[in-house]
């Protein structure tokens, strides 16, 4: 099941669930944990610093030691309440959150790394804004968590989540197909539906490259959550409407593995190239 979905679907078939199946795959393979209470309790707490990361991120005094990001979430959510944002309040609140987090963590703040700390405000974003928007219980978002947590097991087992490895396709581009697949969960969609949305989420960042500037998990990072939680939002509406995915999840996770693969060393977090490389922020001195 860590590494096939088509696995996973046939577990989650048998078991009422992706995330019942996942809590059973955690119960064999976790010593820590010897019931599903132990397992919820530290889902309650991943959630609660999701919440308290994403509200410290809308602090419009939060800078980065490097001063290169903070402050711009606040402005953000401001354009959201305001009515200003073109996709409206839900993507508007959507994507500040997602730059909140991800702020928080270049301001050194604490975050939960969903799957990592570069793409950490994609899933909390999904989820903190959907809860107040439907009213889902904590519950039902931590079940999400655990279908989340699902796909992102599958995708670091079968490619990679390291973006020294595979690109940001690997870190924003698994954090989008882990909360495109948890947003279809709370939807009411499928198992085979939020396979679907996280395959869509994975095609759209396929080939994401990982050029930090400076080296440091702020520019452009920061703003790539932004772009990789709204993927998530149209990749779970997708396969919501009933759309779908022409190639197989696994086959999608095989092809963004190929992909890493075949990345230069300059576009995976060495700082060497793509953004990392323009001009104005090398201070003439790129290669």
């Amino acid at each position: 099941m860590e590494r096939s979905v088509s696995k996973l679907l046939r577990r989650a078939a048998e078991r009422g669930g992706i995330a019942a199946a996942m809590r059973e795959w955690q119960l064999r393979h976790d010593d820590t944990v010897t019931n599903n209470e132990q397992m919820d309790a530290r889902m309650r707490e991943a959630l609660a610093v999701m919440r308290d990361s994403a509200e410290k991120g809308l602090d419009p005094a939060l800078r980065s030691v490097s001063r290169l990001t903070g402050g711009n979430a606040a402005k953000l959510m401001q354009a959201a309440l305001s009515g200003q944002s073109a996709g409206g309040s839900l993507l508007g609140r959507v994507c500040a959150r997602a730059l909140a987090v991800a702020e928080c963590n270049a301001a050194m703040g604490r975050i939960v790394a969903a799957p990592t700390a570069g793409a950490c405000g994609i899933l909390p974003a999904a989820l903190i804004t959907m809860q107040e928007e439907y009213g889902y219980s904590d519950e039902q978002l931590i079940d999400a968590l655990y279908v989340a947590g699902a796909f992102g097991l599958v995708i670091a087992n079968r490619a990679s989540i390291a973006g020294a490895q595979g690109g940001c396709q690997a870190e924003c581009g698994a954090a989008a197909g882990m909360t495109a697949a948890a947003v279809a969960f709370l939807k009411g969609g499928t198992p085979a539906q939020q396979a679907d949305a996280c395959s869509f989420a994975l095609m759209n960042l396929m080939g994401l490259v990982c050029d930090p500037v400076h080296g440091l998990v702020e520019v452009p990072c920061v703003f790539r959550n932004v772009g990789a939680v709204s993927v998530a939002l149209s990749a779970a509406d997708m396969a919501l409407a009933g759309i779908g995915c022409p190639i197989p999840c696994d086959e999608v996770i095989d092809a963004m593995r190929q992909v890493g693969d075949a990345l230069p060393a300059s576009l995976r977090e060495t700082g060497e190239g793509g953004c990392a490389a323009c001009p104005s922020m090398c201070g003439g001195e790129c290669q």
